[in-house]
């Protein structure tokens, strides 16, 4: 029988292929046996990409390009086109969130949030994942098949919980307040899916949005950790192997009438 879930020899994008999910992606489609190119605004050799990817390297290749300069992206797709062909799989991953360790007025309260960090934020989320789609989704649409793989956020379904980061103004004297670029970004991405989805239904051309929540980095404080818990009705934090299949099953035959869709995968944080 056909394996409805392979995606054995389809060349699949993953833009910010390089970051903690985006290696996951990369990781699990090539060891399915596609063929994944990396775009990355920054150079990544050859030897970098056997050291990272070990013996799926054969199936990786990076491609210098930023999401917010799209003669880039078009110069990295024509290679790319020319190298292993028409992308049947693109994910939007790449994407930039405010730094807990950053600036302080990086995470100030909504009244002094400066407008340059929305812009970053805004241009990468946002417009960067309009550009990737237009110059890809486009070739995609022109072979008459493809699915595009919107990265979500549980902030794009749901404001952040101010009370989850309270404990950094009791521990350093200053307001720490999640930023609404973030959100705003992700929640954006929830109708240009569906947008998408509708505008390039008869050509082909799948768009599906998913939606994760928060996963095991060990990178954030415990106060953060505890509390974020405590609103997780699974109790736990996602492990980083739990978010490719899904990415899989979307670039697959499995999900062929599948369409317009948000899979959330938050351990059930929004269903509180």
């Amino acid at each position: 029988m056909k394996d409805v879930f392979s995606v054995k020899d389809r060349v699949a994008v993953v833009t910010g292929g390089l970051g903690q999910l985006g290696t996951q992606f990369t990781k699990t489609l090539a060891g399915a046996g596609a063929k994944v190119a990396i775009y990355s605004r920054r150079p990544f050799s050859r030897q970098q990409v056997v050291e990272k990817f070990g013996e799926l390297a054969d199936n990786v290749r990076v491609y210098e390009a930023s999401v917010r300069d799209k003669e880039s992206l078009i110069k990295a797709t024509d290679q790319l086109i020319a190298d292993w062909g028409v992308p049947h799989i693109l994910i939007n991953n790449a994407g930039i969130d405010s730094k807990p360790n950053g600036d302080a007025d990086q995470n100030a309260p909504f009244e002094d949030y400066p407008q340059k960090y929305w812009d970053e934020v805004i241009d990468t989320n946002l417009t960067g994942v309009m550009l990737t789609t237009q110059v890809i989704g486009t070739k995609m649409a022109e072979a008459g098949c493809g699915s595009i793989i919107m990265v979500g956020s549980m902030y794009g379904l749901v404001s952040p919980n101010q009370a989850l980061y309270a404990y950094r103004e009791a521990r350093d004297g200053k307001p720490f307040i999640k930023a609404i670029s973030y959100a705003a970004s992700k929640s954006g991405l929830v109708n240009m899916t569906r947008y998408l989805a509708t505008y390039w239904a008869k050509k082909g051309v799948r768009v599906n949005l998913v939606t994760f929540g928060g996963v095991k980095t060990g990178s954030f404080d415990k106060e953060f950790i505890d509390a974020f818990l405590e609103r997780v009705p699974m109790g736990r934090q996602a492990e980083i192997d739990e978010f490719g299949p899904i990415v899989q099953f979307l670039g697959s035959d499995a999900s062929t009438y599948m369409t317009g869709a948000n899979l959330v995968l938050d351990g059930g944080f929004t269903a509180w």
